[in-house]
């Protein structure tokens, strides 16, 4: 994905958000539910009501890019608080961009030490 890159605060919208809402509307959701200058270049994640769907917002600089997906199979993983926030790393940022639930990912042990 083309973006922001690996230190980029991430500001995600608990809850379910109106995947209608374009950039402009997205905007004010973060200015005003979430309480951050959407041109920050803060990173604002929001996903649709079937959870199927999410929408990130960033400011580059020059304007504002919306990245948009939708899972074919599965739904991404949220908090179901509908007036929270939750900060997000940028590796989490990817894990849900993927699909992979970013709250409780599944790392394996590491290797046995031979020797």
């Amino acid at each position: 994905m083309i973006g922001p890159g690996a230190g980029a605060r991430v500001y995600l919208a608990c809850g379910a958000t109106d995947m209608r809402k374009s950039i402009t509307g997205l905007a004010v959701l973060a200015q005003e539910h979430l309480r951050q200058n959407p041109a920050s270049g803060a990173v604002f994640a929001f996903r649709g009501r079937r959870g199927d769907r999410i929408k990130l917002l960033y400011w580059d600089g020059q304007g504002f890019c919306l990245y948009y997906k939708i899972l074919q199979k599965g739904r991404f993983p949220w908090p179901g608080s509908g007036d929270a926030v939750a900060r997000l790393t940028s590796a989490q940022l990817a894990m849900l961009w993927e699909g992979i639930d970013w709250r409780r990912p599944s790392w394996g042990a590491p290797p046995a030490r031979v020797g």
